[in-house]
């Protein structure tokens, strides 16, 4: 039985805040006790480093970050030896672009994205195609943002080597068909990089079902701590890709005469010191997931973003970008007031809400605006709370707006 308010028992943040609605989810998620719990117990009780000591405290810190490196395989339906731990989902991007940049690109092949795409999903491709000549060129979506396999099939030809798309987008939720894009990039020789930081926190996700070459995303967005990336890669490309970082951890030996032999694994991209409170965090957050069931997670958002969407359309004052969409946030504009100024008035009202481009700088030449207001959900909020959002945007009005401010 999934009972949401005995969930949110477990949130220290709702208890703390009661009065708070929080809709800012897409940004960052509420921290269950559990996982708060366990980095607490590291920090009072297990600190050490790990891979580094043969004492007691090491070795139970490495049973602890590499039981996470298991659970989060599991979670996806991946190898223990495909998920590499990195700094955020912008990392894992920016990792996969510089080491196929390294091993499989070349001047004048193409990278398949979106106009939806988050600036993390852009912006290492564009640093490809101003330093090697890689070019990049748009699938086509709807004004919902979503493509269509017809669209994709249509923009494949022999220079295309990579699609790097986003699973779920973070502004308008649009899901794309990724098994099916999948499907289409490897008949024809080609890569395909998914973004998931929006959905794997929302729904199932299985790796070797969709058949994805490589998927990232964060822990702060699912009920983990900050600074945590994961990256899930197919063995048989990491096995030529580059890393980023060079340093302790991820050599095998290295020799006065400037050779050095890298491991394999994992471990070949986690140079450094890595954050293990925030993975044995991500452990815990995954559990508290696994615990709850992905499943019922994704039907009840899909129960209350239907129900949001509904209440939305009754209103007048409002444009509604993605209606039609089944998940992910709701993104809209209170006619004639500015994104930040309407934002501001719901934060009066103790409502959080993100307002602006939300780093998806290229989406107004989709929805015609550059500057929208966004309601993310999470399987902690409520329809009480969706009434309140309600009847908070029937004040929303350009004097009111500004008002609070002066």
């Amino acid at each position: 039985m999934f009972d949401v308010k005995e969930i949110r028992k477990d949130f220290p943040m709702i208890q703390n805040h009661p009065d708070l609605i929080y809709f800012d989810n897409g940004a960052t998620t509420f921290k269950p006790k559990q996982m708060i719990e366990a980095v607490d117990y590291f920090y009072l009780f297990g600190t050490s480093n790990v891979h580094r000591g043969d004492y007691e405290l090491s070795i139970q810190a490495d049973k602890l970050y590499d039981d996470t490196r298991r659970l989060t395989a599991t979670f996806i339906n991946a190898d223990t030896d495909e998920i590499i731990f990195t700094h955020n989902d912008t990392g894992s991007i920016n990792q996969i672009a510089y080491g196929l940049s390294r091993s499989f690109l070349k001047e004048g092949d193409v990278i398949l994205v979106s106009q939806v795409e988050h600036a993390s999903n852009l912006l290492p491709w564009f640093r490809l195609s101003h330093d090697l000549g890689i070019k990049i060129e748009y699938i086509p979506v709807n004004k919902q943002g979503v493509m269509t396999v017809e669209e994709v099939k249509k923009c494949m030809h022999k220079k295309v080597k990579v699609i790097s798309i986003a699973s779920t987008s973070n502004v308008l939720g649009s899901e794309q068909p990724i098994k099916q894009i999948a499907s289409i990039a490897h008949d024809n020789g080609a890569i395909i990089v998914v973004d998931g930081a929006q959905s794997v926190p929302h729904k199932p996700t299985d790796v070797k079902d969709l058949d994805v070459d490589f998927l990232t995303f964060s822990a702060h967005k699912m009920c983990g701590p900050g600074g945590v990336g994961i990256l899930y890669g197919k063995k048989k490309h990491m096995m030529h890709m580059e890393p980023v970082f060079l340093g302790g951890g991820m050599n095998a030996r290295f020799a006065s005469d400037t050779s050095m032999i890298l491991k394999e694994g994992p471990e070949r991209f986690e140079a450094g010191t890595p954050n293990i409170e925030g993975i044995i965090g991500l452990g815990k957050s995954i559990q508290y997931l696994m615990k709850l069931g992905m499943e019922n997670i994704h039907e009840y958002e899909k129960e209350l973003r239907s129900y949001f969407a509904s209440r939305m359309k009754e209103l007048d004052n409002v444009i509604f970008y993605n209606p039609e969409n089944e998940s992910g946030a709701i993104t809209f504009n209170v006619k004639d007031v500015f994104a930040q100024d309407a934002a501001g008035y719901y934060a009066h009202k103790n409502i959080a809400v993100r307002s602006g481009n939300h780093c998806a700088k290229i989406l107004h030449e989709i929805i015609q605006t550059d500057s929208t207001i966004r309601a993310s959900l999470y399987f902690y909020n409520t329809k009480e709370e969706v009434d309140r959002f309600i009847e908070v945007t029937k004040e929303v009005n350009l004097e009111n707006a500004v008002g609070i401010f002066f």
